[in-house]
């Protein structure tokens, strides 16, 4: 099993860089980033950094998307930082809930998203691909490789990902719903006529590693609201009881009343309180060492691939330190 870290790139960005440095060291292979630009810094410029000072470690967002960028602006800087420093990224990319939002914008369609994963992947790796009806190809790129992973949860979603995508990133940490999740992506793979094991599978969730559950559950609930934010589209569009996404997921948003980006992705978010414990107990991934070595083994029994550790609590380093001295080890 992989290891990621994922950041938020608050200023200054040294310090997202030293913890990159910092997960390196202790035997993450993925960092990874939120990418929102009006509520953190660019991304793509603080990857130029990481990649930089580390040596191994392969960067990318979870998640971009199709909205906030030209896709052949995408495309080519990721290929710009490739060429640079040698295949070492991976574009996570999904509907866009954050990015669009807070700028007054709806996430963009799934036939859109779709598109872009095939057209943003092609022009990566230097072939020809359709831009607003526009044949483009970028002339520069020799070899390159651009791994284009999906976030998801809804069953459309979830078909598109085992249809196009090369990675699904699901952002909870439930061995029920991962089960559940995973199949459907596999399923859509192969009825589309792909290998579905070549699909990677990324779990993210907040760890967070220590005997006080009351403190880790605080310093994690945030997790639950911003998982809210999909669930509520998804209950808007499928129902609450439709069959179509598990009950397990829809129903513990009843008592949300709504949200403000400007908390989104912290600690102590206002808007989180209706998160029950039970929730945050099996979204994340809390407390000794022990607890999280036994439910990541589950979660590789299931086929999964990476986990990657949300790491937006008070015990950054801690929980760096402590997967790298025990929990990696365990599962590597």
């Amino acid at each position: 099993m992989d290891f990621g870290l994922v950041l938020q790139t608050d200023p200054p960005a040294s310090a997202v860089v030293g913890l990159m440095r910092r997960a390196e060291r202790n035997g993450f292979r993925y960092g990874w980033t939120f990418d929102s630009a009006v509520l953190w810094q660019e991304p793509f410029v603080i990857y130029s950094r990481i990649l930089e000072h580390t040596e191994r470690l392969v960067v990318g967002p979870m998640v971009t998307n199709p909205g906030t960028r030209t896709w052949e602006v995408t495309a080519s800087t990721f290929a710009t930082l490739n060429d640079m420093y040698g295949n070492r990224t991976v574009c996570g990319i999904g509907r866009g809930d954050s990015a669009m939002r807070v700028a007054g914008r709806k996430p963009n369609t799934l036939a859109r998203l779709g598109e872009a994963i095939d057209v943003i992947r092609d022009l990566a790796e230097g072939r020809e691909a359709t831009v607003d009806g526009q044949s483009v190809q970028i002339p520069w790129i020799k070899d390159g490789k651009l791994p284009v992973w999906m976030a998801a949860y809804g069953p459309k979603a979830l078909a598109l990902a085992g249809q196009k995508a090369d990675g699904f990133i699901l952002q909870l940490a439930d061995p029920y719903l991962t089960e559940w999740m995973i199949k459907a992506v596999r399923d859509a793979a192969a009825e589309a006529g792909r290998d579905p094991e070549a699909v990677t599978i990324c779990v993210a969730a907040p760890a967070y590693v220590g005997n006080d559950l009351d403190h880790a559950r605080e310093q994690c609930r945030w997790f639950g609201g911003m998982v809210g934010n999909h669930v509520a589209d998804l209950v808007s569009r499928y129902g609450a009881h439709s069959g179509l996404v598990p009950d397990a997921l829809t129903e513990y948003i009843a008592g949300r009343s709504g949200y403000d980006y400007s908390h989104h992705g912290r600690t102590g978010n206002p808007d989180t309180a209706f998160v029950p414990d039970e929730i945050v107990d099996r979204f994340c991934l809390l407390g000794p060492a022990e607890a999280h070595i036994e439910k990541l083994r589950a979660l590789r029994e299931l086929g999964v691939d990476q986990f990657a550790v949300y790491n937006m609590h008070d015990a950054r380093e801690a929980t760096i330190d402590a997967y790298g001295s025990e929990i990696i080890p365990a599962l590597s």
